[in-house]
């Protein structure tokens, strides 16, 4: 029976499953929307990476991380919890170990790691503005009336890149169509709103962040060619796409969980995949606070509750 270490990173547009074995290489890698439904997204996931491995394996440890970590950690059993900075900068250093910047863009948000001697020294994240996100591309390709996946080709192709104003997406959406308008190439606006977002992340994300190579790229942006050729440009070096890219946070949890090497892993077992789970929530009225709290139920048994400052829910036991 092969032991495999699994990393979930449930985020707020993809979850993504990865498995590796004993030796840190991955086995299996799942990626799938997470499509407003946390709970299925897990299950499905974990379904599609049994499917594919099979059932004769052994879980030796579960780590998570995303938005959605906590979450997934009660509802798989994880022995690490994480946040997305340290899952995604220990994946990083696995694959690059000499690595110094991280650049992430996943769906809808995205975050700068800056990294000395394979330590985290400073990060910043954007959740504020949706521009140069995984969403806003998507949203463009699909009012161009072009396939995501064909986005960054495109834009390798331009001639003669537009500028476009991407310090917000309404702004860089409304220059878009002006430039649609005058009747500039697609492949000219494409390059474009890719350097144009660029700038946006280095002036903001990046804002006094001394970044230097070696440069890793990740997150779901990174598949779009033209993103990873503006970086190359704006920064005046190669920037590094690895070969997990879509899956970091994942890959990142999973190296965690294996280091940590659990004598026992808490993981809940294969069957959670068949498991009836729902979640609710209340509002708390004991103090001036009014806390809203978030409680994970398999059939009438609360599994955990969250989202209280002072423990009186989180800290009860499950009834």
């Amino acid at each position: 029976m092969a032991t495999v270490y699994l990393g979930i990173d449930v985020g707020s547009v993809s979850t993504n499953v990865v498995a590796l074995d004993k030796q840190g290489e991955v086995l299996h890698s799942v990626y799938i929307r997470t499509h407003g439904q946390p709970i299925k997204a897990l299950q499905d996931g974990l379904r599609q990476l049994i499917s594919d491995l099979g059932k004769n394996i052994k879980v030796g440890g579960v780590g998570t991380t995303g938005s959605g970590r906590t979450l997934a950690a009660v509802l798989a059993g994880a022995d690490v919890v994480k946040n997305e900075i340290t899952a995604h900068a220990v994946a990083s250093s696995y694959l690059v170990p000499e690595v110094q910047t991280v650049i992430e863009i996943g769906g809808q948000d995205s975050k700068i790691i800056i990294l000395r001697n394979g330590v985290v020294t400073d990060f910043a994240m954007n959740t504020v503005c949706a521009a140069g996100t995984g969403s806003f591309l998507d949203q463009q390709a699909a009012r161009l009336g072009i396939p995501i996946e064909e986005f960054g080709a495109k834009a390798l192709n331009a001639k003669n890149a537009v500028r476009i104003a991407g310090r917000c997406a309404v702004f860089a959406e409304s220059d878009m169509i002006h430039k649609q308008q005058q009747g500039h190439p697609l492949e000219d606006i494409l390059a474009g709103l890719c350097e144009a977002l660029v700038r946006n992340y280095l002036n903001n994300v990046g804002k006094g962040k001394e970044i230097l190579a070696p440069i890793v790229f990740q997150g779901g942006v990174a598949a779009n060619d033209g993103m990873r050729q503006a970086f190359s440009k704006n920064l005046g070096v190669d920037v590094i796409v690895p070969k997990y890219y879509g899956v970091m946070g994942a890959f990142g949890s999973a190296l965690l969980a294996k280091e940590m090497y659990p004598k026992v892993s808490a993981f809940r077992g294969i069957d959670l995949t068949e498991r009836e789970f729902s979640t609710g929530g209340f509002e708390c009225s004991g103090c001036a606070n009014h806390c809203e709290i978030v409680e994970l139920k398999e059939g009438k048994k609360v599994l955990a509750r969250w989202g209280d400052r002072c423990g009186k829910w989180s800290n009860a036991a499950a009834v």
